[in-house]
């Protein structure tokens, strides 16, 4: 399934957590206990018990040879 995808991964949650850097851990650990390697924390806001985070995980960097690409190229 995640040859159909183009770019990246976005996942957005609430952690609870005890400070701003523990959030950003979490959150990248949370995507790498998943089997991403290729994550960013694109936004995270620390207030009361927890942090809203987005991270990202890179399926495809710009210039990767892409499976969606490959598979249309067979195609034809």
């Amino acid at each position: 399934m995640l040859s159909h995808v183009m770019d990246a991964l976005d996942v957005e949650t609430f952690l609870v957590c005890s400070s701003e850097n523990e959030g950003k851990d979490r959150a990248i650990g949370l995507m790498r206990s998943l089997g991403f390697q290729d994550v960013d924390i694109v936004y995270i806001h620390y207030a009361g018990p927890g942090a809203r985070v987005r991270v990202r995980a890179y399926i495809y960097r710009p210039g990767d040879n892409y499976a969606w690409v490959t598979a249309q190229e067979s195609r034809q």
